[in-house]
């Protein structure tokens, strides 16, 4: 199996991953602020919540996934992030905000909203492509609706 990501029905799940999804939403709409008080209302400990609060994602109603958001750590050089924007652009991914941080120890944060409904490859295709380029460090995938 070559991708990372299984779509799985959650009745055979535990059901903590839904609680997960659950807290982070209420996190999200700020609804509660604090995760220790996000985990205890749904019923799961802190360090669950933690321990999948970056694995587990629910569709959008209805609607096959559209957009991707995806964490990188790249080498502060000149040039990488145009590179890294085109080739996400030559995969099909459409970029819809970037967030970048200051570098720090010569390495530069940066945040990608992609809308995937062009994408040629799939979402860890493009993690895969983007991890093997020079200067990316790290890519991972943050959310996916």
């Amino acid at each position: 199996m070559k991708s990372d990501y299984l779509i799985v029905h959650k009745k055979v799940l535990p059901d903590y991953f839904e609680k997960v999804v659950e807290a982070r939403e209420m996190l999200r709409r700020g609804t509660i602020r604090e995760v220790s008080e996000a985990a205890r209302t749904v019923g799961i400990s802190r360090s669950t919540y933690y321990k999948y609060k970056d694995y587990v994602f629910t569709p959008s109603e209805g609607n096959a996934c559209k957009k991707a958001v995806i964490s990188l750590i790249l080498s502060h050089e000149k040039g990488i992030l145009s590179r890294v924007l085109n080739m996400m652009s030559a995969l099909g991914a459409n970029i819809l905000t970037i967030m970048q941080n200051p570098p720090i120890g010569d390495r530069a944060s940066v945040v990608i909203s992609m809308d995937i409904t062009s994408l040629e490859t799939s979402v860890n295709g493009v993690l895969e492509t983007l991890t093997a380029a020079e200067g990316v460090e790290k890519a991972g995938l943050l959310d996916i609706e």
